[in-house]
């Protein structure tokens, strides 16, 4: 049965402002800058207004040079003044949505169609300024999530199964503002306006997922097109499923829906998740993931990430993480960590972690690390307050704990000794770590004529500091110790108590008593000629086994 149609053209000006005048874009700033580039202006109209700008850096000048001076002015009359009134602005919750928008669209219907459980238009997108039709122009209705792009020629067609009293169309392309149309089956107009109950929901999000690489290969041109077109609408589903992107149980609209349950046989392309997300290989999602995301090969997120995350080979998220994250080969952050990260190669963060860090060889965060960094290999932190297991610990600063062969920071020990000893007459043994835990790397000879020792050796030590020029050094090392005869075991193990005094920068001496334990399963006179023969001194106590020790010294010097 067909019905009346009366048809009403709505023609939106500024969508951005049709969706409701919130308070963010009303709130009064003040600031004056000078010569200051766009985006250090947005930074301060954000921080002034206690909001963030959500905006894709490539089409709006973030480097042109601006003069500002606005006292209790309304954030939207700062945007006019700056943009020349060619962006449209867009509140969601605590942002504020720029968008490159200097043309205009309108819809010019061809054809209206309804049948039992049908509704059918067609028509073409036409630019109100030249008169032209626009090819590759989206065309959807936001609440029953069907969508479509124009052709070349600028022509479009939209079927909608079950009956409804109203279809809504939006018309978006890139550097156009958005343009509504509402087809209503009855006398009664609604125009959509500041109460408009369709509000859009959902994430915040970049373009920063659909510029990788593997996201070009993946996606096709239509879904990239058609997220440039419409990047802020939003909608809330309970559930998807997907064999890959574009062949889901949304169409082409599966990139701008959040949902619960998210099922994707081989690969899904999704707004986000508050929920679950299962792929078999990958998972693509533009906005937030809450909950639980694993896939067999790699996740990629452009929002922020709550709860737990697993893959296969790398999980590559573009925000915040929190909660915890392992990947077969590797885990990337471009925010925050607070949480756990346990990558079979590696683990990145870009911004500040607290939590804990595991990799098969290394951890980086380039910024503030509070936690524990665990690697085979090397650790790194920028500011390193916490604890760092590895060969190799790495700091732009530490105040924290480092375990590993050599522990540098820009702030901590690079010292190189040389000394004598009871039982080699000269080593040198380089300290890295700080005053809380340093490591030494040793090496020694005794030179004689028929006495000769080799040694080398590893130790920790921990440093009283009684002010700026005195310190005791507590140190154990373990030695191993060659008497030219590589077919015995000898191992020598140091306890040390040194008092060190700075005579001047760069230059201190130390010395204090040691005690030695002693183990070797060499008998005597096993040791190559010219090579000392007994370690073990007259005076000496014996434990079990081939186990003995005795009390020595140790005297020396300190560079840097």
């Amino acid at each position: 049965m067909k019905h009346k149609i009366i048809l009403f053209l709505l023609l939106l000006s500024n969508f951005a402002w049709a969706q409701g005048y919130r308070n963010n874009l009303s709130k009064l700033v003040t600031f004056n800058i000078k010569q200051q580039r766009v985006r250090d202006a947005l930074q301060h109209i954000s921080t002034a207004g206690n909001f963030y700008f959500s905006y894709n850096g490539k089409l709006i000048n973030q480097d042109s040079v601006i003069d500002l001076n606005v006292q209790r002015m309304p954030v939207r009359d700062v945007l006019d003044r700056m943009f020349a009134g060619k962006v449209a602005y867009k509140e969601s919750e605590e942002y504020v949505i720029l968008r490159y928008a200097v043309n205009h669209l309108t819809i010019e219907p061809e054809n209206i169609t309804t049948a039992e459980n049908l509704y059918l238009i067609s028509g073409y997108i036409v630019d109100t300024k030249t008169g032209k039709k626009v090819k590759q122009a989206s065309v959807y209705e936001k609440r029953l999530l069907q969508s479509t792009l124009t052709d070349d020629e600028g022509y479009f067609t939209l079927r909608f199964k079950g009956e409804h009293k109203e279809v809504i169309l939006t018309a978006s392309k890139e550097t156009y503002r958005d343009t509504a149309l509402v087809f209503l089956a009855d006398i009664k107009i609604e125009p959509q306006g500041y109460n408009d109950p369709d509000k859009e929901r959902g994430t915040i999000f970049s373009n920063t997922i659909e510029d990788l690489g593997i996201s070009k290969f993946l996606l096709s041109s239509k879904q990239r097109i058609q997220n440039l077109n419409i990047p802020n609408f939003f909608a809330n589903t309970p559930f998807q499923a997907s064999l890959l992107p574009g062949l889901s149980s949304h169409g082409m609209m599966s990139s701008r829906v959040v949902n619960k349950a998210s099922l994707n046989v081989l690969g899904g392309y999704t707004a986000g998740v508050d929920g679950v997300e299962v792929a078999g290989l990958f998972n693509l999602t533009i906005g937030k993931v809450n909950s639980f995301q694993a896939a067999g090969l790699f996740n990629a997120v452009g929002g922020d990430v709550q709860g737990t995350q697993f893959a296969g080979l790398i999980n590559y998220d573009r925000q915040n993480v929190g909660g915890f994250q392992a990947a077969g080969i590797a885990n990337s952050v471009s925010g925050n960590l607070n949480g756990v990260q346990i990558g079979g190669i590696g683990n990145l963060v870009r911004k500040d972690v607290k939590g804990v860090q595991i990799a098969g060889i290394g951890n980086m965060t380039t910024s503030k690390f509070t936690g524990t960094q665990i690697a085979g290999v090397f650790n790194y932190a920028k500011k390193h307050e916490g604890l760092q297991i590895g060969l190799i610990n790495l700091a732009d600063s530490s105040s924290g704990t480092s375990i590993g062969l050599l522990n540098l920071s820009k702030n901590g020990y690079k010292k190189l000794s040389f000394f004598s000893n009871d039982l080699v007459n000269a080593n040198v043994a380089l300290k890295t770590g700080n005053a809380k835990l340093y490591t030494l790397l040793i090496a020694g000879k005794n030179f004689s004529d028929t006495a000769n020792i080799e040694t080398i050796g590893i130790g920790f030590g921990h440093d009283f500091l009684l002010g700026n020029r005195l310190a005791i050094e507590t140190e154990m090392i373990t030695q191993y110790l060659h008497l030219g005869n590589w077919d015995y075991a000898n191992i020598l193990m140091r306890f040390q108590a040194n008092l060190e005094i700075k005579l001047f920068k760069g230059f201190a001496v130390f010395g204090g008593p040691s005690y030695a334990y002693y183990n070797s399963d060499a008998p005597t006179g096993s040791s190559a000629k010219g090579y000392k023969q007994n370690i073990v001194p007259a005076k000496h106590h014996k434990f079990s086994g081939n186990n003995q020790g005795w009390w020595g010294w140790n005297v020396g010097v300190t560079l840097f």
